[in-house]
């Protein structure tokens, strides 16, 4: 007798249902397990599908809460999420059974006329929903004019080509998952713009009692060079937000070392107007990645990056949600 197939909790947003579309063939081709999606709605769905906001909550904690939620009754046997979504903290009952390989991490620019970030007349309006991005492309001294947005990558997008603005900025993954790379006008530099700890990772989450499941998903699914980087990158940030309210970008690497493969981190933190900025980064064993990231966090606390935040919370885990 076959195994029953698995339940894959998913949103119903074109991104969620590709990307739990992509693990789900994964399952597939190597558990050799069928996999059904179960849509699981969101109040934060409901709300941008209503283009209302969620007064006092996270759009994306909310898109997290509700997939654990299905997990945890038991309506559903795993859930995918955008890793960089996820709280650095552990949920109880859950296991981060696999991280994939990860899909580029860089964030792009999507602009009117196929302009560039340096080709931006001075003034233009560049759209984004991030902390972390709107401090970085602020220091790099363009004048542009930084517009806070919401919505998914449709509804940023629309905004350029309406007219309403003159660029947004995105991550690349997200694009590349729906297939719509050419939108892109600039894939750009890690050195001028870190990404999200996380970003472009997806996260595979099951519950901890299902001992089989996890492990197999482990097995099978996770990527052991993209593990690796996310844990430092996350580590990183959860040694930040002990002391740190500021925008934070970090970038883990599987780099060629003396003594074989080795694990290079950048990180960064921003003052919220991008006119101060703590850097650093670190280089360890893959097997000690979270060490890597925690210490390098513990370095830039000491090198002033507790005091470079403003005033009350400043959303520095998430970005409204998947790849945007």
């Amino acid at each position: 007798m076959s195994a029953p197939a698995l339940r894959l909790g998913t949103r119903r947003s074109l991104l969620a249902r590709t990307q739990s579309g992509h693990v789900a063939d994964l399952v597939r081709a190597r558990l050799g397990r069928e996999v059904e999606l179960v849509e699981v709605t969101t109040d934060g769905d409901r709300s941008q599908a209503s283009n209302t906001s969620l007064v006092g909550s996270s759009s994306t904690g909310v898109f997290v809460s509700a997939l654990r939620d299905a997990l945890l009754a038991d309506e559903v046997d795993l859930v995918v999420h955008s890793l960089k979504d996820l709280p650095t903290a552990p949920h109880a009952g859950l296991a981060l059974a696999a991280v994939p390989t990860r899909e580029d991490s860089r964030d792009v620019l999507v602009a009117r006329d196929g302009l560039t970030l340096g080709e931006l007349p001075v003034g233009s309006r560049l759209g984004t929903g991030s902390p972390r991005r709107a401090a970085q492309v602020a220091a790099l001294g363009l004048g542009l004019e930084i517009v806070p947005i919401r919505g998914n990558i449709d509804t940023r997008v629309g905004k350029v080509t309406a007219g309403e603005l003159d660029a947004v900025v995105l991550a690349r993954a997200g694009l590349a998952r729906i297939d719509r790379l050419d939108l892109v006008t600039e894939t750009l530099d890690p050195l001028q713009v870190l990404p999200a700890p996380g970003q472009g990772a997806l996260a595979v989450e099951c519950r901890e009692s299902d001992t089989d499941l996890v492990a197999a998903l482990g097995e099978h699914l996770d990527d052991a060079g993209t593990r690796a980087a996310v844990l430092a990158e996350r580590a990183v940030l959860a040694t930040l937000e002990g002391g740190c309210s500021a925008p934070i970008g970090a970038l883990g690497e599987v780099v060629e070392g003396e003594d074989g493969d080795e694990l290079w981190v950048r990180a960064v933190a921003l003052s919220p107007d991008g006119a101060l900025s703590v850097r650093s980064s670190a280089a360890g064993r893959l097997d000690d990645a979270v060490g890597v990231g925690t210490r390098l966090g513990e370095e830039m606390l000491a090198d002033g990056a507790g005091q470079l935040g403003q005033p009350g919370p400043v959303d520095t885990q998430t970005e409204q949600g998947e790849e945007r």
